[in-house]
């Protein structure tokens, strides 16, 4: 089993490591070096990253260091070191989007988001692994490699995808935060499986300027953290309006950290319908059914919900318009059987070649109908909390690649709205389990509220995975 204490700098959360560089306790030179001797030690083994460009970051950290002791510290994260997801460009640099067909693809410009972590003084570490065109929920990855989860020492196991690296990098405590993209679960899935916190972030929350797209109707970047209050701060950075994303230009910014000590109490939190409980791992549904009653335990009320559609039906919904869109963008690589495509990949975005122009349009019109009758099913409720998974992390010999994990995370992205996964137990084996909180579009805020009272409440989120040691 795991322990709680971090071995390292880099195994701090970066609140604290925020305070520790404000007290001048620790340098961002001291916590680049922890980091990158921990990539050498530990990334043979794991394959978190798809390129560590440590000549930059020492640089950077540098940079930084004297910034921050001639009092001009830019922010709470100026000389933290961050990792981005290989679908965020960065100019100049490779941007392979988990493609081998992409391997040498160099990036003409510079994500948004990237240019506010580096506006803030962070530190870009590397760029991690995911699932090729990041279609996929299991983390795998046939040509560039599958990141192995650490929370397992004598079995290769799910990472949870698409954001697999950045999933596993945390986890495993070789960077303190990293960034992920969510078009159906790929922030939450690795989050849950690798023992993380991950925010799904209301589409247009964050800029998708620069970052490789999927489903550019359903693609939304989320931060991947130790800690709610981690994510919290990143949030604060990485939002806002961007011009060069028309769908980041009608959504007022959140204030995640003003709100996020309030507390639960009086708030009405809904659990999942009974007839959703059905397929769930009976360790993972404890865990859920322990959560709510932590949740309750603190002064919140946890209610019933009857939801006018479930969650598979919403999510094959989702999965068709994220199919048509993906076709639309990369149908001639995968059409052709000389490119390299992973197996698993090249039929979800083969089937957008089935789908007429009536049948898209049509799904874009009732994903409208829908996102109007949830709002009115979850008028009076605050949020409603489900298990992120049906399961723990699989064993990779077990997967069936046919199916989804992102039963209960995709009907999110299809419906618009936002929320946070977060650790809230193990198995009897060591496997993380997840809890997700899911708020109305554009109500990050209350989703960080509600996970940072859980998680100030246990200490699922502080355990440490075997593969970090």
């Amino acid at each position: 089993m795991s322990g709680t204490a971090p071995p390292s700098p880099a195994g701090l959360p970066v609140h604290v490591i925020a305070r520790e560089i404000a007290a001048r306790r620790l340098s961002p030179v001291e916590l680049v070096e922890d980091c990158l001797a921990r990539i050498a030690r530990l990334e043979p083994r794991l394959g978190a990253f798809v390129a560590v460009h440590a000549a930059e970051a020492r640089l950077a950290a540098e940079a930084a260091d004297k910034a921050i002791r001639a009092g001009h510290a830019v922010g709470p994260l100026h000389g933290i070191p961050v990792a981005l997801k290989d679908l965020v460009e960065i100019e100049g640099q490779v941007a392979t989007g988990g493609s081998a067909v992409w391997r040498n693809r160099v990036a003409r410009r510079t994500a948004t988001l990237a240019r506010r972590l580096i506006g803030a003084g962070m530190i870009l570490l590397g760029k991690t692994h995911t699932v090729e065109f990041a279609f996929g929920g299991f983390g795998t990855n046939q040509h560039l490699g599958t990141p192995r989860n650490p929370w397992d020492a004598a079995e290769a196991r799910t990472p949870g995808g698409s954001s697999s690296g950045s999933g596993v990098a945390v986890a495993a405590h070789l960077v303190p935060c990293a960034i992920g993209t969510d078009t159906g679960g790929s922030v939450r899935l690795p989050a849950a499986w690798c023992g993380i916190t991950g925010l799904k972030t209301t589409i247009g929350r964050i800029s998708t300027h620069g970052v490789l797209p999927l489903s550019p109707t359903l693609d939304t970047p989320g931060p991947m953290t130790r800690s709610v209050e981690d994510a919290a701060l990143l949030l604060a950075v990485l939002q806002g309006a961007d011009p060069r994303d028309p769908k980041t230009l009608g959504l007022r910014d959140a204030e995640p950290m003003p709100a996020l000590r309030r507390g639960v109490a009086g708030l009405r939190l809904a659990r999942m319908p009974e007839a959703e409980r059905r397929d769930v791992h009976p360790e993972v549904l404890a865990a859920y059914d322990r959560s709510l009653e932590v949740l309750g335990g603190l002064g919140a009320e946890i209610v019933a919900l009857d939801l006018p559609r479930g969650f598979r039906e919403l999510g094959a919904l989702n999965g068709r318009i994220m199919s048509a869109e993906a076709y639309a963008l990369l149908g001639d690589i995968a059409d052709d059987p000389a490119q390299p495509m992973d197996e698993a990949v090249r039929p979800r975005i083969r089937a957008g070649a089935a789908l007429s122009a009536r049948d898209y349009l049509a799904a874009l019109a009732e994903r409208e109908r829908l996102k109007a009758g949830f709002a009115a099913a979850m008028e009076g409720v605050d949020a409603v909390l489900t298990p992120t998974t049906l399961t723990p992390p699989l064993r990779l010999s077990e997967v069936d690649q046919e199916t989804t994990p992102a039963v209960l995370t995709r009907w999110v992205n299809l419906l618009d709205l936002c929320a946070l996964a977060l650790p809230n137990g193990f198995t009897a084996g060591g496997l993380p389990t997840s809890l997700q909180i899911v708020c109305r579009g554009g109500e990050e805020a209350m989703a960080l509220r509600i996970g940072w009272a859980y998680q100030n409440a246990t200490d699922w989120h502080e355990r440490v995975p075997p593969l970090a040691a």
